[in-house]
Protein backbone atom coordinates (compact mmCIF):
# COMPACT_ATOMS: atom_id res chain seq x y z
CA UNK A 1 0.00 0.00 0.00
CA UNK A 2 1.59 3.64 -0.66
CA UNK A 3 1.91 6.01 1.60
CA UNK A 4 -0.43 8.51 1.85
CA UNK A 5 0.88 12.39 2.27
CA UNK A 6 -0.15 14.20 5.69
CA UNK A 7 -0.46 17.44 4.74
CA UNK A 8 -0.75 20.26 7.30
CA UNK A 9 -1.92 23.37 6.51
CA UNK A 10 -0.61 27.25 8.11
CA UNK A 11 -3.01 29.67 7.76
CA UNK A 12 -6.51 29.05 7.16
CA UNK A 13 -8.21 32.34 5.39
CA UNK A 14 -9.45 32.73 1.85
CA UNK A 15 -6.85 30.92 -0.14
CA UNK A 16 -6.58 28.00 1.93
CA UNK A 17 -10.20 27.65 1.78
CA UNK A 18 -10.83 28.76 -2.32
CA UNK A 19 -7.86 27.07 -3.54
CA UNK A 20 -5.72 24.62 -1.76
CA UNK A 21 -7.84 22.56 0.54
CA UNK A 22 -10.67 21.86 -2.05
CA UNK A 23 -7.81 20.40 -4.33
CA UNK A 24 -6.16 18.73 -1.96
CA UNK A 25 -9.24 16.86 -0.44
CA UNK A 26 -9.54 15.63 -3.66
CA UNK A 27 -6.41 13.86 -3.48
CA UNK A 28 -6.81 9.86 -2.83
CA UNK A 29 -3.28 10.14 -1.72
CA UNK A 30 -3.25 13.06 0.54
CA UNK A 31 -4.97 13.26 4.38
CA UNK A 32 -5.17 17.01 5.85
CA UNK A 33 -3.98 16.46 9.03
CA UNK A 34 -2.86 19.40 11.02
CA UNK A 35 -4.42 23.02 10.73
CA UNK A 36 -2.76 26.70 12.10
CA UNK A 37 -4.75 29.83 12.17
CA UNK A 38 -3.71 32.85 14.87
CA UNK A 39 -7.95 32.75 14.72
CA UNK A 40 -8.43 29.12 16.06
CA UNK A 41 -11.64 29.38 15.17
CA UNK A 42 -10.98 29.48 11.38
CA UNK A 43 -8.39 26.37 11.89
CA UNK A 44 -11.11 24.48 13.46
CA UNK A 45 -13.63 25.24 10.51
CA UNK A 46 -11.17 24.13 7.77
CA UNK A 47 -10.25 21.02 10.49
CA UNK A 48 -14.04 20.08 10.21
CA UNK A 49 -14.76 20.88 6.44
CA UNK A 50 -11.72 19.33 5.26
CA UNK A 51 -9.31 17.60 7.82
CA UNK A 52 -9.26 14.28 9.02
CA UNK A 53 -11.48 13.32 12.17
CA UNK A 54 -8.85 12.83 14.17
CA UNK A 55 -7.22 15.86 12.50
CA UNK A 56 -5.03 18.57 14.83
CA UNK A 57 -5.54 22.43 15.01
CA UNK A 58 -3.21 25.17 16.61
CA UNK A 59 -2.75 28.52 16.97
CA UNK A 60 1.33 28.42 16.93
CA UNK A 61 2.51 27.35 13.67
CA UNK A 62 6.17 25.62 15.25
CA UNK A 63 3.54 23.42 17.45
CA UNK A 64 1.88 22.21 13.97
CA UNK A 65 5.76 21.83 12.65
CA UNK A 66 6.95 20.15 16.00
CA UNK A 67 4.64 16.99 14.54
CA UNK A 68 6.61 14.29 13.07
CA UNK A 69 4.33 12.63 10.83
CA UNK A 70 3.48 15.86 8.59
CA UNK A 71 5.02 15.60 5.49
CA UNK A 72 4.28 18.57 3.60
CA UNK A 73 3.02 22.05 4.77
CA UNK A 74 0.74 24.72 2.68
CA UNK A 75 2.07 28.21 3.74
CA UNK A 76 -1.23 30.45 3.21
CA UNK A 77 -0.29 33.53 5.10
CA UNK A 78 0.10 37.08 4.67
CA UNK A 79 3.34 37.96 2.94
CA UNK A 80 5.05 39.08 5.82
CA UNK A 81 5.16 35.61 7.17
CA UNK A 82 5.87 33.71 4.49
CA UNK A 83 10.00 33.33 4.58
CA UNK A 84 9.88 33.02 8.27
CA UNK A 85 7.46 30.09 8.48
CA UNK A 86 8.69 28.51 5.21
CA UNK A 87 12.03 28.42 6.51
CA UNK A 88 10.98 26.84 9.82
CA UNK A 89 9.21 23.99 8.01
CA UNK A 90 11.97 23.35 5.85
CA UNK A 91 14.39 23.15 8.95
CA UNK A 92 11.43 20.80 10.22
CA UNK A 93 12.11 18.48 7.76
CA UNK A 94 9.17 19.31 6.03
CA UNK A 95 8.10 20.08 1.88
CA UNK A 96 6.83 23.04 1.51
CA UNK A 97 4.09 25.37 -0.82
CA UNK A 98 3.68 28.43 0.05
CA UNK A 99 1.64 30.99 -1.62
CA UNK A 100 2.26 33.61 -3.62
CA UNK A 101 4.35 35.87 -3.74
CA UNK A 102 7.30 33.85 -2.55
CA UNK A 103 8.14 36.48 -0.07
CA UNK A 104 8.45 40.40 1.04
CA UNK A 105 11.90 41.24 -0.36
CA UNK A 106 14.59 39.41 -2.00
CA UNK A 107 16.97 38.86 1.09
CA UNK A 108 13.76 36.66 2.08
CA UNK A 109 13.11 35.14 -0.65
CA UNK A 110 16.75 33.92 -1.58
CA UNK A 111 17.06 32.73 2.38
CA UNK A 112 14.08 30.13 1.41
CA UNK A 113 15.76 28.74 -1.31
CA UNK A 114 18.89 28.63 0.60
CA UNK A 115 16.76 26.92 3.31
CA UNK A 116 15.80 24.46 0.89
CA UNK A 117 18.98 23.43 -0.68
CA UNK A 118 20.00 23.02 2.80
CA UNK A 119 17.75 20.64 4.38
CA UNK A 120 17.42 18.67 0.80
CA UNK A 121 13.78 19.33 1.42
CA UNK A 122 11.47 20.52 -1.98
CA UNK A 123 9.85 24.07 -2.00
CA UNK A 124 7.31 25.78 -4.51
CA UNK A 125 5.66 28.70 -4.83
CA UNK A 126 1.64 28.61 -5.62
CA UNK A 127 1.72 30.77 -9.42
CA UNK A 128 -0.99 28.64 -10.54
CA UNK A 129 -1.67 30.35 -13.75
CA UNK A 130 0.99 27.98 -15.40
CA UNK A 131 -1.45 25.36 -14.88
CA UNK A 132 -3.92 26.62 -16.63
CA UNK A 133 -4.55 25.06 -20.22
CA UNK A 134 -3.41 28.32 -22.21
CA UNK A 135 -0.55 28.66 -20.38
CA UNK A 136 0.73 25.26 -20.55
CA UNK A 137 -0.36 24.80 -24.71
CA UNK A 138 1.70 28.43 -25.26
CA UNK A 139 5.02 26.93 -22.88
CA UNK A 140 5.12 23.87 -25.35
CA UNK A 141 5.47 26.34 -28.46
CA UNK A 142 7.43 28.01 -26.66
CA UNK A 143 9.72 25.27 -25.58
CA UNK A 144 9.22 24.07 -29.60
CA UNK A 145 11.18 26.99 -30.55
CA UNK A 146 7.76 28.68 -32.66
CA UNK A 147 8.27 32.27 -31.51
CA UNK A 148 12.08 31.94 -31.99
CA UNK A 149 14.38 34.20 -29.90
CA UNK A 150 11.62 36.45 -27.55
CA UNK A 151 12.96 39.41 -27.18
CA UNK A 152 10.41 41.60 -26.38
CA UNK A 153 6.78 40.93 -24.10
CA UNK A 154 3.97 41.96 -22.02
CA UNK A 155 2.93 41.23 -18.49
CA UNK A 156 -0.68 42.39 -18.28
CA UNK A 157 -2.51 42.18 -14.67
CA UNK A 158 -5.06 45.37 -14.73
CA UNK A 159 -8.30 45.33 -13.11
CA UNK A 160 -10.24 48.03 -13.25
CA UNK A 161 -12.25 48.15 -9.76
CA UNK A 162 -11.75 45.43 -8.28
CA UNK A 163 -9.49 46.49 -5.15
CA UNK A 164 -9.64 43.29 -2.35
CA UNK A 165 -11.08 44.57 0.43
CA UNK A 166 -11.20 42.21 3.23
CA UNK A 167 -7.90 40.82 4.86
CA UNK A 168 -4.61 42.21 5.24
CA UNK A 169 -4.52 43.11 1.26
CA UNK A 170 -4.45 46.95 1.77
CA UNK A 171 -1.82 46.70 4.66
CA UNK A 172 1.78 47.32 3.24
CA UNK A 173 3.73 46.39 6.30
CA UNK A 174 1.44 42.72 6.28
CA UNK A 175 1.78 42.60 2.15
CA UNK A 176 4.69 44.52 0.81
CA UNK A 177 2.91 46.01 -1.50
CA UNK A 178 -0.75 46.39 -3.40
CA UNK A 179 -1.12 45.32 -6.75
CA UNK A 180 2.22 44.76 -7.96
CA UNK A 181 2.76 42.15 -5.43
CA UNK A 182 -0.60 40.71 -5.39
CA UNK A 183 -1.39 40.24 -9.48
CA UNK A 184 1.41 41.38 -11.07
CA UNK A 185 3.37 39.02 -9.63
CA UNK A 186 1.57 36.41 -11.36
CA UNK A 187 1.90 37.99 -15.04
CA UNK A 188 5.60 38.56 -14.26
CA UNK A 189 6.29 34.95 -13.20
CA UNK A 190 3.95 33.73 -16.30
CA UNK A 191 6.15 35.96 -18.78
CA UNK A 192 9.48 35.03 -17.31
CA UNK A 193 8.33 31.44 -17.41
CA UNK A 194 7.49 31.81 -21.39
CA UNK A 195 10.58 33.28 -22.07
CA UNK A 196 12.51 31.02 -19.91
CA UNK A 197 14.70 34.36 -19.38
CA UNK A 198 16.08 34.39 -15.69
CA UNK A 199 18.33 37.25 -15.90
CA UNK A 200 17.25 40.53 -15.24
CA UNK A 201 19.45 43.16 -15.43
CA UNK A 202 17.81 46.83 -14.86
CA UNK A 203 14.31 47.77 -13.72
CA UNK A 204 12.62 51.52 -13.72
CA UNK A 205 9.43 51.63 -12.17
CA UNK A 206 6.51 53.93 -11.22
CA UNK A 207 3.79 53.44 -8.35
CA UNK A 208 0.38 55.82 -7.95
CA UNK A 209 -2.14 56.08 -5.31
CA UNK A 210 -4.50 58.00 -7.14
CA UNK A 211 -7.74 56.31 -7.04
CA UNK A 212 -7.14 54.52 -2.93
CA UNK A 213 -7.31 58.23 -1.96
CA UNK A 214 -11.10 58.03 -2.91
CA UNK A 215 -14.16 57.67 0.04
CA UNK A 216 -16.88 55.75 -1.69
CA UNK A 217 -15.37 54.75 -4.66
CA UNK A 218 -17.30 51.85 -7.42
CA UNK A 219 -15.44 48.68 -6.52
CA UNK A 220 -16.36 45.18 -7.21
CA UNK A 221 -15.65 44.44 -2.89
CA UNK A 222 -17.69 47.06 -2.30
CA UNK A 223 -15.54 50.66 -1.22
CA UNK A 224 -12.68 51.40 0.80
CA UNK A 225 -11.48 52.99 3.47
CA UNK A 226 -8.43 55.64 2.22
CA UNK A 227 -7.11 55.87 5.67
CA UNK A 228 -6.55 51.68 5.67
CA UNK A 229 -5.44 52.24 1.84
CA UNK A 230 -1.46 52.01 2.31
CA UNK A 231 -0.56 50.47 -0.89
CA UNK A 232 -0.58 51.36 -4.10
CA UNK A 233 -3.14 50.98 -6.78
CA UNK A 234 -1.47 50.92 -9.55
CA UNK A 235 1.94 49.59 -10.75
CA UNK A 236 4.20 50.04 -14.21
CA UNK A 237 7.56 48.93 -14.95
CA UNK A 238 10.22 48.45 -17.50
CA UNK A 239 12.63 45.14 -17.23
CA UNK A 240 15.67 44.92 -19.42
CA UNK A 241 17.63 41.46 -19.20
CA UNK A 242 20.84 40.44 -19.63
CA UNK A 243 20.46 39.14 -23.24
CA UNK A 244 18.51 42.64 -24.24
CA UNK A 245 15.18 41.38 -23.97
CA UNK A 246 12.58 43.64 -22.69
CA UNK A 247 9.76 43.37 -20.87
CA UNK A 248 6.79 45.93 -19.94
CA UNK A 249 4.62 45.18 -16.91
CA UNK A 250 1.08 46.57 -15.89
CA UNK A 251 -0.69 46.07 -12.67
CA UNK A 252 -3.51 47.41 -10.87
CA UNK A 253 -6.71 47.39 -8.80
CA UNK A 254 -8.35 50.44 -9.61
CA UNK A 255 -7.55 52.56 -12.71
CA UNK A 256 -9.82 54.21 -15.45
CA UNK A 257 -9.52 52.18 -18.40
CA UNK A 258 -11.63 49.27 -20.03
CA UNK A 259 -8.00 47.34 -21.22
CA UNK A 260 -8.82 44.85 -18.56
CA UNK A 261 -6.18 41.45 -18.67
CA UNK A 262 -5.19 39.41 -15.46
CA UNK A 263 -2.12 37.21 -15.17
CA UNK A 264 -1.36 37.05 -19.09
CA UNK A 265 1.41 37.91 -21.62
CA UNK A 266 1.89 39.06 -24.65
CA UNK A 267 4.90 37.66 -26.25
CA UNK A 268 7.57 38.92 -29.43
CA UNK A 269 9.89 36.33 -31.00
CA UNK A 270 12.06 36.16 -34.11
CA UNK A 271 9.68 34.01 -35.51
CA UNK A 272 6.20 34.22 -34.29
CA UNK A 273 4.17 36.47 -31.58
CA UNK A 274 1.45 34.90 -28.95
CA UNK A 275 -1.05 36.96 -26.74
CA UNK A 276 -3.76 35.65 -24.22
CA UNK A 277 -5.65 39.48 -24.70
CA UNK A 278 -8.58 38.05 -26.35
CA UNK A 279 -7.87 33.88 -25.94
CA UNK A 280 -4.82 32.34 -27.13
CA UNK A 281 -3.67 33.94 -30.61
CA UNK A 282 -0.80 33.90 -32.26
CA UNK A 283 0.79 35.54 -35.41
CA UNK A 284 3.27 35.94 -37.67
CA UNK A 285 4.91 35.04 -41.42
CA UNK A 286 4.01 32.42 -43.43
CA UNK A 287 4.90 31.72 -47.48
CA UNK A 288 5.64 35.95 -47.13
CA UNK A 289 2.11 36.59 -45.45
CA UNK A 290 1.18 37.90 -41.97
CA UNK A 291 -1.16 35.41 -40.02
CA UNK A 292 -3.30 35.43 -37.56
CA UNK A 293 -4.31 32.42 -35.44
CA UNK A 294 -7.08 31.83 -32.59
CA UNK A 295 -6.39 28.43 -30.65
CA UNK A 296 -9.00 26.56 -30.05
CA UNK A 297 -8.90 25.33 -26.46
CA UNK A 298 -12.46 24.81 -25.75
CA UNK A 299 -13.08 27.41 -23.17
CA UNK A 300 -11.56 26.02 -20.61
CA UNK A 301 -9.54 23.32 -19.08
CA UNK A 302 -10.21 20.11 -20.34
CA UNK A 303 -7.33 17.75 -18.57
CA UNK A 304 -9.39 15.10 -16.58
CA UNK A 305 -8.46 13.42 -13.97
CA UNK A 306 -10.19 10.26 -12.24
CA UNK A 307 -12.81 11.16 -14.85
CA UNK A 308 -13.61 14.65 -13.40
CA UNK A 309 -12.84 18.23 -15.14
CA UNK A 310 -9.66 19.44 -13.63
CA UNK A 311 -9.30 22.75 -12.78
CA UNK A 312 -5.67 24.77 -12.57
CA UNK A 313 -5.76 24.67 -8.63
CA UNK A 314 -6.52 20.85 -8.99
CA UNK A 315 -3.78 20.02 -11.29
CA UNK A 316 -1.43 22.28 -9.36
CA UNK A 317 -2.19 20.36 -6.28
CA UNK A 318 -1.91 16.88 -7.80
CA UNK A 319 1.43 17.80 -9.50
CA UNK A 320 2.94 19.15 -6.49
CA UNK A 321 1.99 15.99 -4.40
CA UNK A 322 3.28 13.66 -7.20
CA UNK A 323 6.60 15.65 -7.44
CA UNK A 324 6.71 15.03 -3.09
CA UNK A 325 5.77 11.33 -4.35
CA UNK A 326 8.38 10.53 -7.00
CA UNK A 327 11.23 12.55 -6.35
CA UNK A 328 10.78 14.78 -8.92
CA UNK A 329 11.10 18.72 -9.54
CA UNK A 330 8.52 20.88 -8.91
CA UNK A 331 6.86 22.96 -11.65
CA UNK A 332 7.71 26.47 -10.17
CA UNK A 333 11.60 26.24 -8.92
CA UNK A 334 12.18 28.29 -6.09
CA UNK A 335 15.19 29.99 -7.59
CA UNK A 336 12.54 31.08 -10.04
CA UNK A 337 10.01 32.47 -8.00
CA UNK A 338 13.12 34.46 -6.11
CA UNK A 339 13.67 36.23 -9.62
CA UNK A 340 10.34 37.31 -9.56
CA UNK A 341 10.39 38.78 -5.97
CA UNK A 342 13.85 40.47 -6.75
CA UNK A 343 12.37 42.31 -9.88
CA UNK A 344 9.27 43.53 -7.76
CA UNK A 345 10.86 44.19 -5.22
CA UNK A 346 13.70 46.45 -8.02
CA UNK A 347 10.19 48.36 -9.30
CA UNK A 348 9.00 49.48 -5.73
CA UNK A 349 12.80 50.27 -5.68
CA UNK A 350 12.45 52.28 -8.47
CA UNK A 351 9.53 54.06 -7.61
CA UNK A 352 10.25 55.29 -4.67
CA UNK A 353 13.80 57.04 -5.71
CA UNK A 354 12.86 57.87 -9.49
CA UNK A 355 16.21 56.11 -10.61
CA UNK A 356 16.49 53.02 -12.42
CA UNK A 357 17.75 49.81 -10.02
CA UNK A 358 20.53 47.74 -11.90
CA UNK A 359 20.60 43.75 -10.39
CA UNK A 360 23.42 41.99 -9.41
CA UNK A 361 22.81 38.79 -11.81
CA UNK A 362 23.29 36.47 -8.13
CA UNK A 363 20.24 34.36 -9.76
CA UNK A 364 22.43 31.52 -11.52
Amino acid sequence: MVKKIKVGIIGCGGIANAKHLPSLAKLNQVEIAAFCDIELEKAQKAAAQFGLPEAKVYENYKELLSDPSLDVIHVCTPNSSHAEISITALEADKHVMCEKPMAKTSEEAKAMVEAAKRTGKKLTIGYNNRYRQDSRYLKQLCERGDLGEIYFAKAHAIRRRAVPTWGVFLDEEKQGGGPLIDIGTHALDLTLWMMNNYKPKAVLGTTYHKLGQKKNAANLFGSWDPEKFTVEDSAFGFITMENGATISLESSWALNTLDVDEAKCSLSGTEGGADMKDGLRLNGENLSQLYTTKVDLNDGDIAFYEGEQESEADLEARLWIECVQHDTKPLVKPEEAYVVTQVLEALYESAKTGRAVYLDGDND
